[in-house]
């Protein structure tokens, strides 16, 4: 057997894993083998690399590659390990920007190797295809990050004929495209880099915070099919797979999440959603209705009397890192006989299962972790519902507003138990800037503070009582 042959079984074996890897990631329990299935699998193929001939010849520069993979450990390994969890997101968006701008580099440098060599049409393409959504994936995710790290405001960013302005930068770009096919001009290759980075800045700016991570997951999958082209160009079968992977996965996840929303893609990217806040944040209505306020000691009360529980965790909770003052709680709780499950939204947080991982990380049981729909079916029994910095995903409005800029998004039903606890810092409204009927509904109890010092309160009251 050959050296390139047993190097090709190596790569197969390394997209084997990979697509193991996803297959873990669909469940809390196997992602995190899924997980370091992926990284070995990407291990074995970065060895591999370094023993495939390229051209007939050794690889060059293996000094230089190879200072690159320490860099990127050292960089790497530390901030994975100390990212808080509220900034997991913009991790994310900055992995997926590196990613793509990686992909554009590998094609621009593959246009200076084969422009004199006049290639075939459909080679060409592929490397401009992959300086174009590389950079638009870059200049995408660097917006991203800036949004949701708040070094920008994370509401839309709209002004007049923006989309218009959008479709002109956009075919102008593919004009470039056109012309560099056509001249192999080493200038204009530049000038359609320029061209995907504002692109890619320009379609960013108008998608509100609450909608950044649907964005994310997209641009995830422009990535991947940057990745893809870039495979296409260096001749790398591994490239191909594992970038066809990160794009058909990329899509899948922005399109569950949409659903999860209860909105359209072309909604998501193009309404401006959050744009203009309409809530009041008053504790009184004009019609006379105001919300109804209490202790922790309260609460606390009330839990010691209730037989069933559920925690309804949203991002106030991952803000205020009060998961293992969570967990305390219900340990306490169920201690005293009251049964105890959390109810967990799709997109509570801001990325997909953000709030699974948060809790996992406090040592909830997986057993405890009750996705939106069955845990619709059980909060007619539950004789507490305790809200934790969640607003829109419990947000009636979804249901019973047709004007609501949130209407048919899936809710948890937190209004079906018999009293609803709402712990939340002030009145200010959630993302989507809208008022939350929930709160002024008789049988809800607010709490105001932060969750954290709210939650060790309660614990405290309910050891006392």
């Amino acid at each position: 057997m050959s050296r390139v042959t047993l190097i090709d079984l190596i790569y197969l074996f390394s997209a084997t894993t990979f697509v193991l890897a996803l297959k873990g990631l669909g469940s809390p329990k196997r992602a995190r083998l899924g997980n370091m299935v992926a990284a070995f699998g990407m291990v074995v193929a970065v060895v591999a690399t370094f023993f495939r001939p390229v051209d007939g010849h050794a690889i060059y520069h293996v000094p230089l590659m190879i200072l690159g993979i320490v860099i990127g450990l050292v960089v790497a390994v530390p901030v994975a390990r100390f990212v808080k969890m509220t900034a997991m997101p913009q991790l994310v968006a900055i992995f997926n920007g590196v990613g793509g701008g990686a992909a554009a580099l590998v094609s621009i440098t593959e246009f200076m190797h084969i422009k004199a060599t006049h290639p075939a049409t459909y080679v060409a393409l592929e490397v401009l295809l992959g300086v174009l959504i590389g950079t638009f994936s870059f200049a995408g995710s660097a917006i991203s990050f800036a949004k949701l790290q708040e070094l920008m405001t994370g509401r839309p960013v709209t002004y007049p004929g923006q989309q218009v302005i959008n479709g002109i930068v956009g075919l102008a770009a593919l004009v470039t495209i056109g012309w560099v096919l056509v001249s192999a001009s080493q200038t204009m290759l530049w000038v359609l880099l320029g061209l995907a980075a504002v692109l890619g800045v320009l379609f960013v700016l108008p998608i509100g915070g609450a909608d950044v991570p649907v964005l994310i997951s997209l641009l995830n999958a422009f990535t991947g099919v940057a990745v893809a082209a870039s495979g296409f160009t260096l001749g790398s079968n591994l490239l191909i797979v594992a970038g066809t992977l990160v794009g058909a996965s990329g899509l899948l996840l922005t399109r569950l999440m949409s659903k999860a929303m209860g909105r359209s893609l072309p909604n998501i990217l193009f309404s401006a959603f959050g744009a203009t806040v309409t809530a009041s944040g008053a504790t009184q209505r004009a019609d006379g209705r105001s919300v109804r306020s209490g202790s922790p000691e309260d609460i606390a009360i009330m839990l010691g009397f209730a037989s069933r529980v559920v925690f309804i965790p949203g991002y106030g909770l991952a803000v205020s890192q009060g998961q293992h003052v969570l967990r305390e709680l219900a340990d306490l709780l169920e201690s005293r006989g009251v049964e105890v499950f959390y109810g967990i939204h799709p997109v509570a947080g801001r990325m997909p299962g953000h709030m699974n991982v948060l809790l996992a990380e406090a040592n909830v049981p997986y057993e405890q972790l009750v996705e939106m729909d069955e845990a619709n079916s059980e909060l007619q029994t539950a004789d507490v519902a305790l809200v934790v910095g969640a607003n829109d995903t419990v947000n009636p409005a979804a249901v019973d507003d047709k004007t609501s800029p949130i209407y048919g998004m899936p809710i948890i039903h937190a209004d079906l138990a018999e009293n609803v606890v709402f712990l939340k810092r002030s009145m200010r409204p959630g993302f989507a800037g809208i008022e939350n009927e929930l709160l002024y509904n008789p049988k809800t109890t607010l709490v105001f503070g932060d969750a954290k010092d709210t939650l060790t309160k309660m614990v405290a009251a309910v050891k006392a009582g």
